[in-house]
């Protein structure tokens, strides 16, 4: 390299990220083992080594990296870097670098990038950075392998057939024959009105002698169950099970896109969680419900081997538990005979959000659709009482704060429910405010789902807009701080003289699941899952949609990092806590950490110019 050529890189170093930040010194050390070469658009992609790994920086021209599928991952001009996420990992090189417009790239390899990152923090911390930031953005779009989270869309068939309401069965019969499908559906207008399957035609037409001029209207299923495409397929099988139908529509904005069966399922689904849950419908005992509850942490292990998002883990745990919860209700009617009135099991905390991990105890109550006279209260004790204890011998420990259906005080009328959640909202004592985090999250997991809708619609009422109730709860969830001390470094939780850690759970996810509640509560959003929160709010003025992504993104990296410390702690045979010890994870997942918990704090700074007015 001549005097001009260097001269001409150095001052293409001193305007562009990261290499204007290095010193001069740092800067010559990297033009000592720099390279340049050409590529041209004929050339098709930059051929990159497994066995010699660099990072390289557009100089001219324009680049595109793309996944093995063809996925675009980023698109490069001048100034652009790529090639960093194996230096940074050690994993293998696996995009592709595809050449748009001739063009100049600059490349420097392992080991002088590895000195420049030593020598220079702001140098380190951009690739950090940037890696961090493409990882977060594949996660929230990618569908992991493992089935019983993958989406409903990736296996659904898109090519609807479908009928009118006044096509006739024979117009049906023959769609059907031609199109070779078991199933049609039948729209109006657009609208999704019914289903129609080959058993209907052979149930409701062959079989009854009904004329094959009949309309659709007279023979198919009205108002069908259906499915969002971004269920998963584990949701979906259970909707199919519960319901004993074989083709479930699945519908976007209350559109028909797509048609799953259970045949489709069947060849690509992983069944462990849904033999798990039909093993739980089997039992016919508490006994055998238990047994079957010990194969809870083999799952748990399973899906967190197979990288599964964290967010799809807390659901697969909770709608296993929700079924046990339901088992052990139906097998304590079966004891005591039907209930005297129509009730709602309530379910709060974790399992109301659908997030439940390892180590959860149990938090419900009853809802009566009236209040119960001394018999009844009698019969809902005992009920309550028969499945709460079931629920602890399935490892679901009793609520140490007594949050449980069995304390008479969670069991109570729609009027009385009504009336403890208005006195919390009307006076927010500091009782009242701690008792917000947990029954605000409410869900019916068995029962008169209706009772629970009404109580809702009467507490977002209540809440929506509530000045005062809002200020009070923000200053709450303000006590608690994501674990940044000094210098960079965590502020780790000890026990006396023992260090235990980073509290991923109750310095991580709990903080952002106490910002999204609040948010969720001011606008009067039904949901109650944290990213379900999230996504409702994305109409909300209150908060930036920007800034909704970058509490999702780091709600999942979180929840991500603590399911992984808790796989590792169950393989070592040691206690499965949610503390982590920072020197068990490397660099690369500190940094992201440390950016994750600042995603958190900035939360917290809008929460409370929004809501706090100084009381935090």
């Amino acid at each position: 390299m001549d005097g001009v050529e260097l001269q001409e890189v150095m001052a293409f170093f001193r305007e562009t990220l990261p290499f204007s930040q290095l010193t001069e010194s740092e800067q010559r050390l990297a033009l000592r083992d720099l390279k340049i070469q050409y590529f041209a658009k004929a050339q098709g992609e930059v051929p990159m080594s497994q066995q010699d790994p660099k990072l390289y920086l557009v100089s001219s021209g324009a680049f595109e990296i793309r996944t093995p599928s063809g996925e675009l991952v980023d698109r490069l001009s001048r100034g652009g870097v790529f090639g960093y996420p194996t230096l940074l990992t050690g994993e293998a090189v696996v995009n592709r670098a595809i050449v748009l417009e001739d063009g100049l790239l600059m490349s420097i390899d392992a080991e002088c990038f590895n000195t420049l990152r030593q020598q220079n923090r702001k140098f380190d911390r951009f690739f950090n950075k940037a890696h961090a930031k493409r990882v977060r953005l594949q996660t929230r779009y990618s569908t992991k392998t493992d089935s019983s989270v993958s989406r409903v869309d990736s296996l659904m068939s898109r090519n609807l057939v479908s009928v009118g309401l006044n096509d006739t069965v024979q117009d049906c019969a023959r769609l059907m024959r031609d199109r070779r499908v078991s199933s049609v559906l039948v729209e109006h207008m657009g609208e999704l009105k019914g289903i129609v399957t080959d058993k209907d035609l052979r149930n409701r037409v062959l079989a009854v002698g009904l004329s094959a001029d009949a309309p659709m209207s007279q023979v198919m299923t009205a108002n069908p169950m259906s499915i969002s495409e971004k269920s998963t397929l584990f949701e979906a099988n259970l909707v199919m099970s519960d319901h004993h139908i074989h083709h479930l529509p699945v519908v976007r904005d209350g559109q028909a896109v797509g048609v799953l069966t259970s045949t489709d399922i069947l060849r690509n689904q992983s069944s462990q969680p849904l033999f798990l849950i039909n093993r739980v419908n089997r039992c016919v005992s508490v006994a055998d419900v238990v047994e079957v509850s010990g194969q809870i942490p083999t799952l748990l292990q399973a899906m967190i081997s197979a990288d599964a998002r964290a967010q799809e883990i807390g659901r697969v745990l909770t709608l296993v538990t929700d079924a046990l919860t339901k088992r052990l209700i139906q097998l304590a009617e079966d004891q005591l005979g039907a209930p005297p009135m129509p009730y709602a099991w309530l379910a709060f905390g974790s399992q109301g959000r659908q997030d439940q991990m390892a180590k959860s105890d149990q938090d419900n109550g009853l809802l009566l659709a009236h209040e119960p006279s001394t018999e009844e209260r009698a019969y809902f004790q005992h009920l309550a009482n028969l499945v709460c204890d079931g629920l602890n011998e399935c490892g679901f420990v009793h609520c140490p704060g007594d949050i449980m259906a069995k304390n008479p005080k969670w069991c109570r009328s729609l009027d009385g429910w009504r009336q403890v959640f208005f006195d919390w909202i009307d006076t927010p004592s500091p009782k009242a405010l701690m008792h917000a985090s947990i029954f605000f999250d409410i869900r019916a997991v068995y029962g008169a789902k209706s009772l629970v809708d009404e109580l809702q619609n009467q507490i977002l009422e209540r809440t929506q807009g509530n000045s005062i109730f809002l200020a009070a709860l923000s200053a709450n969830a303000l006590n608690a701080k994501p674990p940044l001390g000094f210098f960079k470094k965590f502020a780790l939780e000890r026990d006396g003289k023992e260090v235990k850690g980073i509290d991923l759970k109750h310095k991580g996810n709990a903080l952002i699941t106490d910002i999204m509640r609040i948010y969720a509560l001011a606008e009067g959003v039904r949901e109650v899952n944290t990213f379900e929160r999230i996504r409702a709010l994305t109409q909300s003025k209150l908060i930036s949609n920007k800034d909704l992504l970058n509490l999702a993104d780091a709600q999942e990296f979180i929840g991500h990092t603590r399911l992984s410390n808790q796989g590792q702690q169950f393989a070592k045979g040691l206690e499965v806590s949610n503390y982590l010890l920072p020197q068990t994870v490397s660099s690369f997942v500190r940094h992201q950490l440390r950016d994750a918990f600042q995603v958190v704090h900035r939360g917290q700074q809008g929460l409370a110019l929004k809501f706090a007015r100084g009381m935090a």
